[in-house]
Formats: structure tokens, sequence, C-alpha cells
């Protein structure tokens, strides 16, 4: 049902930064930085059709704990597709060696909140990015098979 396209197109950059800036509106990225991420981490938009409907993050695991990003537009949610596109990520994840996902959400997010509680994470911390005053939401979902 859904299509995924890495982030190595400038129609995919432009796409992934435009889903992030509009569910992350306090810390909106450039082109550079997006790039730059891509470099760093696994970045995958999700496709409907033609329509990107949300995008993903995927970070190399640190002493086996991975950061795993899903988010999807309003308009896309309740469908199924954050759950697809999540357990993409956590399979990325997991193939990088990963036993423990943790994941961050914007305090304002309530439906990725409520997506992260339900998928078995709790906070683990809370902090203001500099100038702004929505805090990020740090929440870890524990160890999974090595």
């Amino acid at each position: 049902m859904l299509r995924y396209v890495e982030v190595e197109s400038e129609a995919a950059l432009r796409d992934w930064r435009e889903i992030h800036n509009l569910i992350i509106p306090t810390a909106p990225l450039s082109a550079e930085e997006v790039a730059e991420r891509a470099l760093r981490n696994h970045l995958e938009v999700a496709y409907l059709g033609d329509v990107a409907v949300g995008n993903s993050t995927v970070r190399p695991p640190a002493e086996g704990t991975s950061v795993v990003i899903a988010r999807v537009l309003p308009a896309y949610r309740r469908r199924g597709f954050g759950e697809l596109l999540f357990r993409r990520a956590v399979e990325h994840a997991r193939a990088w060696g990963a036993t423990t996902i943790e994941t961050i959400v914007l305090a304002s997010n309530d439906d990725g909140l409520r997506f992260a509680l339900r998928h078995g994470f709790a906070e683990i911390e809370r902090y203001v990015l500099p100038g702004d005053t929505v805090p990020f939401i740090e929440l870890r979902q524990g160890p999974g098979p090595a």
C-alpha cells in the first residue's frame, strides 16, 4: 500500500523536509541540514501513490540503542500508516544491531505521544531546545531480541 523511498534524491529530500517541518514546527530544518542527516541516518519518505504521507528517521545504534522516529501527516493518521512506517524503521534499526529502541516526540504532538505510549514506550527525559518553549520528550521501548 505504501511505497518507501530513501532520501537520496532532491525530491525525496524536499518531501522528507516538508513533513518534518510541518510536524516539528519548533525546530524546522533546512535542505542542507536534511542532506547532512541523510549521510549519517537512514531517512525515508512514505508515499501513498504519489503523495508523501509520512517519513522516518533511524539513527545508527550507539551502545545498542537506536533512535527511531516515524511521522505521519495529520490528514493521513489513524489509517495504519504510522504502524507500517514505524515497524519498517524498527526493522532497519534491528538490522543495524539495535537491542533497545528510543523515540522522540514533540510534547505538543498528542497523536505521536499516544502512538509511542501504545507501543510500550516510557518517558525517560524532557528537554527544550534553546529559544523554544515546547519540550521534546525522549521515550524508551526496552530491549528487544539480540
